[in-house]
Order: C-alpha cells, then structure tokens, then sequence
C-alpha cells in the first residue's frame, strides 16, 4: 500500500489543517474550508489563519448550498479583497495546462489538488501507448483535470459526468489549456458505459471518480456501495486487454485502500497495480489524507 502527495503543484500550498478545517492557497489566494478528516488541532493561531485567508467558508449541517454568508449561516465570508474566478496552473512531467477556480455555493472550487499525482499516472501511461491515437474515458469527470492530462498527452477523450454545470466549466478548463477536441457527455455513468458496450467500443484508458452518493441527470440515483459493482462491471469489458490503464479514486470515507483494491481485484486482470491513500502534506507539519486510489496498467 502506497500513500502519495503530489510534488510539482506550485500553485497549491496546504499551510495548516485542523480542527475541521483547511487553510489552503491556489495561486494567489487563500482559503478557509471545512474538511471533515480534520479532527486534530490546529497548529497556527486562529489570528494567523485569518491574517492569511481571503475568505472563508462554513457549512452548517441543516442547509446544503449557500452563495454568500456570514458567521451564523454559513457560506462564503469575504476577508480581503479577491476575485469570484481565478486560474491556477496544473504541471504535468512534460507541458500543464489551467483550471478555472470559483467560490461555489457548496464550497468546493473546481479542483481536488491531491489528484496531481493521478495527472501525472495518466499522462505517463499514454506516453508509454504504442497506440496512435489511445481512447480514454474519464467518468464521474467534474471540471476535467484528469480529461486535461489524457488530452494533454494526445489521446482521444470522452469526459463523461451527470451534471450540465460541471461538463461546461470542464470545456472552459480546455479552453484556458488551449487544448481541443474532447467529447463532452452529460450522462448517467452506468447508463453511458451499457449503450457503449451494446456499441462495441472500447477503451485505452478509463478513469472512476464517483461520489459516496449522486443524481443523474434524469434523477438516476447513485450510491456507492450498491453501484460501483455494476459499474466495474461494465468497464472490466471496456477497458483494452492489452496497452492499457486504469483508475479508480474513493472518498468516501467508509471504503479504505484495502476495500477499493479488492473491488478493482475481482473485476479486472492486471500487469502493474498499485494501491493506497493520496493525502497533502501542509507547511505546517500535519499530513492530510484525501482519499483512496487503485491503479493499474496492461502491457
């Protein structure tokens, strides 16, 4: 079992985490946030977190989205002056490409740092493709780092999520990357990998990043546990038997390392796999962990 934090986000600096928050900056900025693994306590000042932070987000347990807030309700507290969007630039072994970055109503802002290390997995195992133009799809994709790294690389890329929102900010990420040519699908993810095995098709690459629950598009309902069998399923018979990889991420926090490993065990055969916990290591001295990962690769 590995445990693995990325080295080449120079954009992004965890500064401290405690007391269920994070104190984080991308680019420029600097944010307070909640984060739930956090149990521990502080090891900066509450002074010298405020001093930092631009702005600051709460969540209280009865409301589930907020756009602006205050103390007592939760959202987006401004500190110092900044913009509602900004860039941040994501490295890869050769080249990078941008992420747009924005307060969101639920809190999150467009990218999940600790999947660098999956960018940098993806963009190397298509290097490594003998094929001239290897297929990868990105399922449950968000705002496309992972679509950006594939594409980035010269692959072929299908970015598949259930939310319009999340798939139009992704084609904004390429964009900005002055990437092009990434098939947008805004679909359910089980209901896309059937119709596309029914079509015959198949895959280089397919890269899982689902949620512990979920709506599809139609009001398809997605829960982790009773799902994510089905979905290996159907993408054991798309994935390529030979020259290809694979990726599956969990944050969930009932599924460990060793629970995705034995998913991934008993659908898929394997040349090279790998297993373990991403976690961000702060300035400060504590270690964060964010979530599992399995991945593999068939020579």
């Amino acid at each position: 079992m590995k445990l693995l934090t990325p080295s080449s986000l120079k954009d992004y600096q965890l500064i401290d985490c405690g007391d269920f928050e994070k104190l984080e900056r991308f680019g420029s900025y600097t944010l307070i946030r909640p984060e739930p693994q956090a149990v521990w306590k502080k090891k900066l000042s509450a002074e010298k977190w405020t001093e930092l932070a631009h702005a600051r987000f709460k969540r209280e347990k009865q409301k589930t989205s907020y756009r602006s807030g205050d103390a007592e309700n939760g959202g987006w507290t401004m500190i110092k002056k900044m913009p509602e969007h900004w860039n941040m630039n994501c490295h890869l072994p050769e080249g990078s490409f941008k992420m747009k970055l924005s307060l969101t109503s639920f809190g999150h802002i467009g990218v999940f740092p600790e999947q660098a290390q999956n960018w940098d997995f993806i963009y190397d195992s298509l290097k490594k493709n003998t094929d001239s133009k290897p297929r990868v799809l990105n399922a449950f994709a968000y705002t496309g780092g992972a679509s950006l790294a594939a594409k980035a690389a010269g692959a072929d890329v299908t970015h598949l999520d259930a939310v319009k929102q999340v798939v139009n900010w992704a084609k904004e990420n390429m964009e900005l990357s002055n990437l092009t040519d990434i098939r947008w699908i805004v679909d359910d993810t089980l209901k896309f990998l059937k119709r596309e095995e029914k079509r015959g098709k198949s895959y280089h690459g397919i890269i899982l990043d689902p949620p512990a629950y979920g709506r599809g598009p139609d009001g398809e309902k997605w829960i982790l546990e009773e799902g994510i069998n089905e979905v290996l399923e159907h993408c054991a018979k798309l994935l390529e038997p030979n020259n290809s990889f694979f990726v599956l991420n969990l944050y969930s926090l009932g599924f460990s390392s060793l629970i995705a490993n034995n998913l991934v065990e008993s659908h898929f055969d394997f040349n090279q796999k790998e297993f373990g916990e991403f976690y961000l290591r702060s300035e400060s001295g504590i270690d964060l962990p964010l979530g599992t990962f399995v991945r593999f690769r068939r020579f």
